[in-house]
C-alpha cells in the first residue's frame, strides 16, 4: 500500500442500489448535503425493476449512474463502485442509509489522525427511532460470529466514546481506503448477501489494518433487504439460509484447519441451538438448504 499523504484529499461516495426507489431520495439528498463536501457520487445499480434509475436521472442530475446488468449481489456492486472511484478514499453508503450532515468529517478526522487505519464506520441508528442504535461494530466470535457492540442500545446508554478499534465494520456505511480494500480483494461476491462484511474485516485484519468506529457520528438505517433484513420481528426464511451457508463459508475459508479443530465444540453447540431456532421459527428446509449448498461450493 502506497504511502499516505498529509489528509485524504477528495472523497468519493458509492451507493449500492436495488430496487431501492423508496430509498434513494433521501440517501442521495444527505449525501449532496454532506457539510465535507464529496468529489464525486457513484450509485451503482444492481439490474432494478423499479424507478429507481428513473429517479436518480431525474432528480440527481450531479450523481454518476454505473449500470450493471443483474442483481449479482451488493458485494458485486460495492466492488464496481470502488474500481470506478476515481479517489483513493471511498465512502460506500447502502441505498437506506441517510449520513448525517456532519457524519464525513468526523470519519475523515478519525482516518486522518492514524495511518494505519484503512476503513472507518459512524454507528447507525433506526431511522424511524433515532435514538437507538442499530449496528456499532463487533468483536469476532470464535464460532464465527460478530458479538454485536451497543446492538438496539439507547443511545444514551451506550458504551463507547469518540474513536474506537474494533474487530469488525457492519456494511451500511464504510469509509474505505481503497488500495488497502484492493489489496486483500475487496468483498467476496460468493457471500452474496450476510457475513462479507465480517469476512473483508478479518481479511483486513489479518492484513494489519486497523478499522475504527467513530462513536457519535451517526448515520440513519432505514427499512434493510426485503425478506433478508431482520428488526426483531418475524426471523426471514432467507436469512435463515444466508446465515446457515455464508457462515461456514467464512468459517472454511478463514480458518486453518487447526483452528477448526479447537473451535469445533463451540461451533457444534451453536449449529444444535440454531437448528432448534430455525425449527420453532418454521425455517429448518431453509437451514439445511444453506448447508447443501455450502457442501455443493467445495
Amino acid at each position: 500500500m502506497g504511502a499516505r499523504a498529509a489528509g485524504l484529499g477528495p472523497v468519493s461516495a458509492v451507493v449500492c442500489n436495488y430496487n431501492g426507489e423508496r430509498y434513494l431520495r433521501a440517501c442521495l439528498s444527505a449525501l449532496f448535503a454532506s457539510e465535507l463536501e464529496l468529489d464525486e457520487v457513484i450509485v451503482v445499480d444492481n439490474g432494478s425493476t423499479d424507478g429507481s434509475v428513473a429517479l436518480v436521472r431525474a432528480e440527481f442530475p450531479g450523481a454518476r449512474l454505473l449500470m450493471l446488468p443483474s442483481n449479482g449481489g451488493p458485494c458485486v456492486a460495492r466492488n464496481a463502485g470502488m474500481r470506478a472511484a476515481r479517489n483513493r478514499w471511498v465512502l460506500a453508503v447502502d441505498n437506506d442509509a441517510m449520513i448525517q450532515p456532519d457524519m464525513l468529517g468526523q470519519l475523515v478526522a478519525a482516518a486522518e489522525a492514524r495511518e494505519e487505519v484503512v476503513a472507518v464506520q459512524p454507528r447507525s441508528v433506526y431511522a424511524d427511532e433515532t435514538t437507538r442504535i442499530h449496528y456499532n461494530g463487533g468483536a469476532f466470535h470464535y464460532v464465527g460470529l460478530y458479538s454485536l457492540r451497543n446492538f438496539a442500545v439507547p443511545l444514551a446508554e451506550a458504551q463507547g466514546s469518540g474513536v474506537i478499534d474494533v474487530d469488525g465494520l457492519i456494511a451500511i456505511c464504510i469509509l474505505f481506503d481503497r488500495e488497502a480494500f484492493e489489496g486483500v480483494g475487496g468483498y467476496d461476491k460468493d457471500f452474496f448477501i450476510l457475513f462479507e462484511d465480517f469476512d473483508l474485516s478479518m481479511r483486513l485484519r489479518s492484513a494489519g489494518h486497523s478499522l475504527v468506529s467513530v462513536e457519535d457520528a451517526i448515520v440513519r438505517h432505514s427499512g434493510g433487504t426485503p425478506g433478508i433484513s431482520f428488526r426483531g420481528d418475524e426471523y426471514p426464511k432467507f436469512r435463515a439460509y444466508y446465515h446457515s451457508r455464508n457462515r461456514w463459508i467464512l468459517l472454511y475459508k478463514n480458518y486453518s484447519g487447526r483452528a477448526l479443530l479447537a473451535a469445533l465444540p463451540g461451533i457444534l453447540l451453536y449449529e444444535l441451538v440454531w437448528g432448534l431456532f430455525t425449527l420453532r421459527s418454521g425455517h429448518l428446509f431453509a437451514h439445511v438448504a444453506g448447508k447443501l449448498d455450502f457442501l455443493r461450493s467445495l
